[in-house]
């Protein structure tokens, strides 16, 4: 297996599929996202940070990628969000099979769907973990229930879904919603109880997914719709550094990422981001 793309620009015996414990897919689809655009090209610009990137992580002590990453070939399928769907989906079936963990790079929001569905059938009590700035809990919209809006509709009625750093919705979504599990952004601004009790309410197994505009747009600008009011690097790092020592997190997506030319800092947050996850799923271990 070849691809183009190598993580962190690794030797050999770190990026070669057979040496790999990890494999990052990438689907770089923005067929359905309605304001900015650019989220299938964030994916060159990810790999050039991370060539960029130290690979000694500080806070865990460690050099994850000596666990070796795999940069499969891009899911190239955008004729139709409902075709799109159906090819991340098999594909994602095929993988779960690989015995290798699983990463995922969009694109815009909408292929985490086939994504999720594939590993709730994998993982019978699931919950999915949501870190993003809306909602997406639409059951269609714009005539396609695989649209981005639609992100989270499905798992929201098939799997635990906890969702964190919401600050923008539709009216039609309150009803989907589970408030109890929803954090809102203006709720735990300068906060940190809602973290455990967040974590305590999530099953063993927990996908994440990790839409870009969770961030606030003062660090990340280069997402499609950003929100003022998101997570600074930090308070989300703490987070998500819980989540992975309590939970088994099984796979993991990051989503909206779209480049701004010239401006270095959030491609570079991107591949920094990827890197910690990968470092807390394997710290200590």
């Amino acid at each position: 297996m070849s691809n183009p793309y190598i993580f962190a620009g690794l030797e050999e015996k770190y990026s070669a599929y057979s040496n790999a414990n990890i494999l990052l897919q990438p689907i770089p689809y923005d067929g359905t996202s309605t304001w900015g655009k650019g989220a299938d090209k964030g994916l060159a610009t990810f790999i050039e940070a991370s060539e960029n990137m130290e690979l000694y992580d500080i806070e865990t002590d460690s050099e994850v990628y000596k666990k070796g990453v795999y940069v499969l070939p891009e899911i190239d399928e955008n004729s139709s969000p409902e075709k799109v769907y159906q090819e991340v989906y098999k594909k994602t079936k095929d993988l779960l099979d690989s015995g290798k963990y699983l990463t995922f790079f969009g694109g815009e929001h909408s292929i985490s769907i086939g994504v999720i569905d594939a590993f709730k059938e994998k993982y019978e009590n699931l919950t999915v973990l949501q870190i993003d700035a809306h909602a997406d809990l639409r059951p269609s919209y714009l005539g396609s229930e695989f649209n981005h809006a639609c992100a989270l509709y499905r798992a929201s009625k098939s799997t635990n879904l906890i969702q964190v750093g919401i600050r923008s919705m539709d009216v039609s979504e309150k009803e989907h919603m589970n408030y109890d599990k929803c954090y809102f952004a203006e709720d735990i601004y300068g906060k940190y109880d809602w973290m455990d009790k967040s974590i305590d309410q999530m099953t063993d197994d927990v996908y994440l997914t990790i839409d870009l505009d969770a961030f606030d747009p003062g660090i990340m600008p280069a997402t499609g719709t950003p929100e003022p009011g998101g997570f600074d690097w930090n308070t989300l790092i703490i987070y998500l550094k819980k989540v992975f020592t309590k939970k088994n997190v099984v796979g993991f997506d990051i989503v909206e990422f779209a480049p701004i030319e010239g401006l270095h800092g959030p491609g570079f947050l991107v591949s920094k981001l990827y890197y910690k996850l990968l470092s807390y799923k394997y710290y200590g271990k």
